[in-house]
C-alpha cells in the first residue's frame, strides 16, 4: 500500500470517483475540500437541476465562489456525460480538461464511476490518466459492496492509475472493509456515516474527521 498522505501533499490535487453513481461522491468531496482548506472542481457536470454538484458543494461548504471552479462541461440531461452530451449536440474532448490555476490543493470529482463514458472513445478513467491526478475511491458500505469496489479497483489499476484508497460511505461493515483491503491490496483510509443532514455544520464535522483519517496515515 502507498503512503496515501504522501501522495495527496505531493500532487496538490486529487480526483474523487466512485463505484457508482449516488455513492457519495459529491458529499466526500465537499467536506475533503473543507479538510485540506482547498478548492473544487467538477470537469463535466451532467445534470443542472439545482445548479448540480458545483452549487451543492458550495451549499455545504459555504466557500466563496473563487474556490469553486466551473465545469468544462454543462448538460442540463441528468444521463452519462456522453449520452447527454450526444442528445444535446456536444462533443466532449479530452483535451478541453485543463486544470485550473490553483494556489490551494484542488479536489476533482467525476461524474458517475470509474467507467462511465465520456464519448464514444474515452472514458472517465480516461480522464483521471489525461489530468494525471492520484484517485480516490467512494464505496458504499453495505452489501454488494466488495464486488463492485473490487471491479473499480482493477480498473484503474489496468490504467496506471494512483490509487490513494477508499472512502467508504454508510454503517460500519467491518467483514466488508476487511474484504476491500485484503482482496483489493488498498487501504480504507475511513468509514464515514450517510449525513442525515448537508449542512455546512454537518459537512465540516464530517471534514474534521476525514482531516483526522488523513493524519493518521502518517
Amino acid at each position: 500500500m502507498s503512503n496515501s498522505l504522501q501522495i495527496i501533499h505531493a500532487s496538490g490535487s486529487i480526483f474523487v470517483t466512485g463505484t457508482d453513481t449516488d455513492i457519495g461522491k459529491t458529499v466526500i468531496s465537499a467536506a475533503l475540500t473543507l479538510a485540506l482548506d482547498g478548492s473544487y472542481w467538477k470537469p463535466v457536470q451532467a445534470g443542472l437541476e439545482g445548479g448540480g454538484d458545483s452549487a451543492a458543494v458550495q451549499r455545504m461548504t459555504a466557500l466563496p465562489n473563487f474556490r469553486i471552479h466551473r465545469p468544462a462541461y454543462e448538460l442540463r440531461i441528468p444521463r452519462s456525460p456522453h449520452e447527454a452530451a450526444h442528445r444535446e449536440g456536444v462533443r466532449i474532448t479530452l483535451s478541453d480538461f485543463i486544470l485550473p490555476k490553483e494556489r490551494r490543493f484542488l479536489v476533482v470529482e467525476g461524474a458517475g464511476g470509474a467507467l462511465v463514458p465520456m464519448n464514444d472513445e474515452s472514458l472517465m478513467a480516461d480522464l483521471m490518466a489525461h489530468l494525471g491526478l492520484p484517485v480516490l475511491l467512494v464505496a458504499r458500505s453495505g452489501l454488494g459492496t466488495i464486488n463492485h469496489t473490487l471491479l473499480s479497483i482493477e480498473a484503474l489499476r489496468q490504467r496506471g492509475l494512483e490509487l490513494l484508497g477508499v472512502v467508504m460511505n454508510g454503517a460500519p461493515d467491518a467483514a466488508n472493509r476487511q474484504a476491500i483491503e485484503h482482496y483489493g491490496k488498498v487501504r480504507v483510509i475511513a468509514e464515514v456515516p450517510v449525513l442525515a443532514s448537508l449542512s455546512p455544520q454537518s459537512i465540516s464535522a464530517l471534514a474534521k474527521r476525514l482531516r483526522q483519517a488523513l493524519d493518521a496515515l502518517e
